[in-house]
């Protein structure tokens, strides 16, 4: 075979049919898609990138984080490969307009959506405040918490720089609203050490006309009327005072919406001690809340009924075992019911 070299004229393919080629192949760049790209070469308020394009595209210093940036080289370096949104069509120079924000502002969203969704608890410092409330960030975006889910004695204005537990109350992307709430994340971290069957000491806050709230060491639950005694009772302020110190036992925790209900008619000796004789009910408490939680294990266990022991050694049955749960609640009375607020 003999080699030859042929010239453009005789393949019939010249420069200009090339380039002409190559503009008619070009990649077409579209504002919303993300490209990898080049640093090409760093300036003082932005950055020349390189994608592939005819021109070098350009990231502006404002688009280069979601957080501030004094100085291009604290985001970039020459010759780094990494993507890119694009942010703009070409200007008349045929030059596209680049951002790292808006790849950083959409996972930010996708990460706190997540968060949300595993009701994950966060932690962030308070930077700003005002007559609403604080002002955090998360995943760099920036969260509100309002006054009424910040739980501390200390004045707002003294929160900035302080760290806080945080619960999700709402991730908005389409409203850029995320809302959360420092009062929720002390509500569960309490009640993850309280127990169902558990007797504790509390103080009587609030009488309403369906029960009573009972401050139990930072939180407040509920004491259905229906759960204060075996027998029938017109009022909950026919019972209690406010500041009035209860024994009360925990039958219910609902950490979903802050809710604790407790009950004293569980730890009546006898149907109607806690209106003839509280003193020997808060003397039993702890021995009839053992009883009741026998009674729950026995229940979860598939027992029908409970069993006692008699005198003469013989296995007996006992009263049907009572739910563990309040009475229903009107929906309408139930928006009242506030979830268990630290003091």
């Amino acid at each position: 075979m003999v080699n030859q070299k042929l010239t453009a004229t005789e393949i019939g393919f010249t420069h200009d049919d090339f380039a002409a080629l190559l503009d008619k192949y070009d990649y077409h760049f579209s504002p919303g898609d993300i490209v990898p790209g080049t640093v090409f070469s760093i300036e003082p308020r932005g950055a020349l990138i390189d994608i592939g394009a005819k021109t070098a595209a350009y990231i502006p210093i404002q688009e280069m984080s979601i957080n501030r940036v004094d100085s291009p080289d604290e985001v970039l370096q020459s010759n780094e490969t990494r993507e890119f949104f694009i942010l703009t069509d070409e200007n008349e120079d045929g030059q596209l307009t680049l951002s790292i924000r808006r790849i950083e502002y959409m996972r930010a969203w996708e990460r706190v959506r997540q968060l949300q969704a595993e009701d994950a608890t966060v932690r962030s410092g308070v930077f700003a405040t005002n007559r609403g409330g604080a002002l955090v960030r998360i995943e760099g975006l920036r969260g509100f918490i309002p006054g009424s889910h910040i739980s501390t004695r200390k004045p707002k204005e003294e929160l900035v720089g302080e760290e806080l537990p945080l619960k999700f109350l709402e991730v908005d992307e389409e409203r850029n609203r995320l809302v959360l709430s420092h009062r929720r994340a002390l509500v569960e971290r309490k009640m993850n050490r309280l127990e169902v069957g558990e007797v504790v000491i509390g103080t009587v806050r609030g009488i309403k006309p369906y029960g009573a709230f009972i401050d139990i060491g930072g939180v407040s639950g509920l004491l259905h009327i229906s759960e204060i005694s075996h027998e029938h009772i017109d009022t909950p302020h026919s019972v209690f005072n406010v500041n009035d110190e209860v024994k009360v036992m925990i039958i219910d925790l609902d950490a979903e919406r802050g809710r604790i209900s407790l009950s004293t008619k569980q730890l009546e000796p006898e149907p109607g001690d806690m209106i003839k004789n509280r003193d020997l009910v808060y003397d039993k408490a702890e021995e009839m809340a053992a009883r009741y939680r026998e009674q729950m294990l026995a229940k979860q266990q598939g027992a029908t009924a409970a069993t006692a022991v008699s005198p003469e050694g013989e296995v007996v049955l006992t009263e049907e075992i009572p739910p563990a749960v309040e009475e229903d609640i009107p929906s309408a009375i139930e928006d009242e019911i506030p979830v268990a607020i630290e003091e």
